[in-house]
């Protein structure tokens, strides 16, 4: 089983991660600043979502990576991400 310490450097990863104390609105997706939306927000609470790596830091323990639905980057601890994985990458227009 991969973890964010045993990947390989020059690969493509993803992971699931969570966030802490995030503006949340009523369909449970990031509100506030980080959505397009104009919902107001309904609670404050942990958001959790899928994550491409983008950098990682081992000396601080951190991760950038950016969301899958909202697109937004998020630096997040070693501690708040699972499920590490290798990302295959497929061309939509190689099938054509």
């Amino acid at each position: 089983m991969l973890t964010i310490e045993t990947i390989e450097p020059g690969k493509s990863y993803a992971a699931k991660f969570k966030l802490e104390n995030m503006p949340i609105d009523q369909y449970g997706r990031l509100g506030g600043q980080y959505s397009l939306s104009d919902l107001p927000i309904a609670k404050i609470g942990t958001y959790e979502g899928l994550g491409i790596l983008l950098q990682r830091d081992t000396e601080k323990k951190l991760v950038k990576l950016q969301d899958e639905k909202s697109k937004q980057e998020f630096v997040v601890p070693f501690k708040d991400l699972w499920d590490v994985d290798e990302i295959e990458w497929k061309d939509p227009l190689a099938s054509k």
